[in-house]
């Protein structure tokens, strides 16, 4: 489903990424593990079309999203690729729901389509008491769990995770790593992540190691 063929990325003279060569494939829950400064979070950004690489393609069901203009990379982004990042980035102003509903408005979707499917989501992801509370009245693993429902609003092909339960404790921790390979199971989604956590990388389907910018062997 996603290919990325020999994807460099330098910063200044400093060369981060080497030649990444990857492939992930549609159902999917693939980990990515490695040092800090090994380039993980920036190949993940580049997979999410978030950075562009020096060289490489990144391809999606053998589309090329290399050269998008920036216009066709955000309608791209926003209707295949969700997100889910450490500390959730969820709009403080806004409640659960109205978190939730963003993606599907800004992809066109009327108020009405977007409400249902986040109610729906909130249902699915036992969170439906809690749809009317703002970020700042949720407990840590609840807002993580509110911003993978963002993450899911459009359906899309893949999730990438960079170290989703990284500020989470062990309980929360448990509970988010489940919820991925329940939704793999209920849905058939995708996921590829970013993360330290070792339990969890040794669940997943695949391990990707990074060191000094390439896959280790």
């Amino acid at each position: 489903m996603i290919e990325l063929d020999n994807i460099t990325r330098s910063f200044g003279t400093l060369q981060v990424l080497k030649g990444i060569s990857l492939n992930v494939d549609r159902g999917e829950i693939i980990s990515i593990t490695g040092p800090s400064g090994a380039g993980k979070t920036t190949l993940l950004q580049i997979m999410g079309s978030l950075d562009k690489p020096n060289g490489g393609h990144v391809l999606y069901d053998g589309q090329d999203i290399t050269h998008m203009g920036e216009k066709e990379l955000s309608a791209f982004r926003n209707r295949h690729i969700g997100f889910v990042f450490q500390f959730h980035q969820l709009l403080p102003e806004f409640t659960a729901l109205e978190n939730i509903t963003i993606p599907m408005l800004i992809g066109g979707d009327s108020m009405r389509q977007a409400t249902s499917r986040a109610k729906e989501l909130l249902e699915l992801l036992g969170l439906a008491d809690r749809s009317d509370h703002k970020p700042s009245e949720l407990s840590g693993g609840e807002k993580q769990r509110i911003a993978v429902a963002r993450a899911l609003a459009n359906r899309p092909d893949v999730i990438l995770a960079d170290e989703p339960s990284g500020s989470l404790d062990t309980k929360n921790k448990e509970e988010l790593h489940k919820l991925f390979f329940n939704l793999r199971e209920q849905l058939g989604q995708t996921f590829v992540i970013v993360t330290h956590d070792e339990y969890l990388a040794a669940t997943t389907d695949r391990t990707i190691h990074l060191l000094d910018g390439a896959i280790a062997k």
